[in-house]
């Protein structure tokens, strides 16, 4: 069980979030309330400011993350009254929950950092290099706010100072590039004032590697390749990352912690948990509800053993037999027909199987016939919304993949960029894809982008990458298809997963309208093109 001592404060810290709100009227009765911390007893001792800065960390994302692939070509919303299911058919607009929810969230955040940093210098310590350790934390939880915003909605609201309702109400958009420059002033100061590493009690926290980590996501996002290669190559030679040693592990408890991640969301079962083993497993594990379900788009893409994509003729795919002789991370990433489940039982989607999976068996059970694999625990089978999983938020093998991306982008492809491609397709005992050896820009560039998409499935960075590679009306519009299998008479049948026409409209799907609620309340914010 765990006992990172970092997992429990963090919640304590929840208490800070007080911080942010107002004060009581000082002549009322002045009296010391008994629900909430006063800021007269708060910003006293070392322990306050930890506790504060604490707190910040609850606003990160988590199986949110799942939702942003299962809008894209990755996942399918496999419920159709689910409000993502609109963003899939193209059918949303400003009014949408998912996108109000992702503003709150994150303007939140942003609100309890603008807060902390305001007053945490109020505390009387001579141990500077732990306030600026707190304080780069939350340069850090902000930035990562404002890459989401920024990558999300384009021109956002910059908003770096606490600030009253009526200022509130008059503030504008932010150019995107100007937002940029604030994520990565943000992040280049976080990351000199963080740490390398931390003891086991202080494992979650932003390290200097993470916040670098995310520059270079940043960087990458924003068209700005020298500095994404330059921030990535930083990573890289602090020298303690590493891809872990197995794959199909990545995702497990045993895995927590390990040298790959970067930044992750930490969880502890019956303490703060959370319920991603119900939100993603089969239906047959417990009545999970399998929200977000992978596409025929998706296991299309993962090549053979030797390297081949399913379509070229050379390949030797079989589409009777599509899951032999396959890029391991497929079957480490999705559950596939006759996969052994958490409980014990084989995974047999077909319709025709008569199992809980069948598909049509209900609404629930997955219309494409596969399901997500990763953060599939057997622990949390007992009880499937106490799970205690961290969910990853960056790691070693997206800085690797961000590293070759940016110089082929640059066109200074070279040793590093072809070693960077290859660790992450044969550096770890169980996935050893062929080495690439040389090839054009373009050549290149569609290798590191299929990297990204196979390695990176279900981690909440499709969504991000189909917008800066301008993809969408190529790869989300049409229907979703899933499993091929054959039917009575031998003929293979694949699956389309009913009512499920996706639309992209290329003139404004590229970024979410502004949020109704925010308008209503700030005439002044425009709303992006065509919306």
């Amino acid at each position: 069980m765990k006992t990172n001592t970092f997992k429990h404060t963090i919640y304590a810290g929840i208490a800070a979030l007080i911080l942010g709100l107002a004060s009581c009227d000082s002549g009322l009765l002045e009296t010391v309330p008994n629900d909430r911390l006063s800021e007269d007893l708060f910003w006293k001792t070392e322990s306050d400011a930890k506790l504060a800065v604490n707190s910040l960390y609850t606003d990160l994302d988590s199986t949110t993350a799942v939702t942003w692939d299962g809008i894209t070509d990755l996942g399918h919303t496999n419920q159709s009254f689910n409000v993502a299911a609109y963003i899939e058919a193209g059918s949303y607009d400003a009014t949408s929950s998912v996108i109000y929810d992702e503003w709150k969230r994150a303007y939140r955040g942003i609100r309890g950092v603008n807060y902390f940093l305001e007053n945490v210098d109020k505390v009387p310590s001579t141990n500077t290099a732990l306030i600026n350790q707190l304080k780069g934390e939350a340069k850090a939880l902000r930035a990562y706010h404002y890459l989401k915003l920024a990558g999300l909605f384009g021109p956002v609201p910059l908003v770096i100072s606490s600030i009253s309702i009526d200022e509130g109400r008059a503030l504008t958009n932010t150019p995107a590039e100007e937002v940029w420059d604030f994520v990565e002033k943000e992040l280049t100061e976080a990351a000199a004032l963080l740490p390398t590493t931390y003891g086991a009690a202080d494992k979650g926290r932003f390290t200097k590697g993470a916040a670098l980590g995310l520059l270079a996501r940043a960087n990458l996002y924003a068209g700005r390749y020298q500095k994404a290669a330059d921030a990535a190559d930083q990573v890289i030679k602090l020298g303690v990352y590493g891809l872990y040693d197995s794959y199909e592990k990545l995702y497990s408890y045993a895995a927590e912690n390990n040298k790959e991640v970067l930044l992750d969301k930490q969880y502890l079962k019956d303490v703060s948990q959370n319920n991603v083993f119900n939100l993603l497993a089969p239906y047959s594990q417990k009545n999970a509800q399998s929200t977000y379900v992978p596409t025929k788009a998706l296991v299309d893409t993962y090549e053979t053993l030797e390297g081949k994509k399913i379509t070229d003729p050379s390949s030797g795919y079989d589409p009777a037999k599509p899951y032999v002789n396959r890029d391991p991370r497929l079957k480490f990433s999705v559950f596939l027909e006759g996969d052994a489940l958490p409980s014990g039982i084989t995974f047999q989607p077909r319709p025709t199987s008569g199992t809980a999976d069948a598909i049509g068996s209900t609404y629930i059970a997955s219309t494409t016939g596969f399901n997500i694999k990763k953060y599939i625990n057997t622990e949390d089978f007992a009880n499937p919304t106490n799970s205690g999983i961290n969910i990853v938020l960056l790691r070693y093998a997206e800085i690797l993949l961000t590293y070759a991306e940016a110089k082929i982008e640059l066109g200074q492809v070279d040793a590093s960029v072809l070693a960077a491609i290859n660790q992450v397709r044969n550096g770890r005992t169980d996935v050893k894809q062929p080495s690439v050896t040389a090839g054009t820009q373009a050549a290149l560039r569609e290798i590191v982008r299929r990297e990204r998409t196979v390695e990176l499935a279900f981690e909440g960075q499709r969504i991000f990458d189909i917008r800066r590679w301008k993809i969408g009306e190529q790869v989300m519009n049409g229907p979703v298809f899933g499993i091929t299998y054959p039917d009575n008479t031998g003929k293979l049948v694949t699956v389309q997963a009913a009512s499920s026409d996706r639309v992209f409209d290329a003139s404004r799907h590229y970024l979410w309208p502004m949020p109704q609620k925010e308008r209503d309340l700030n005439p002044n914010l425009q709303q992006n093109p065509n919306w």
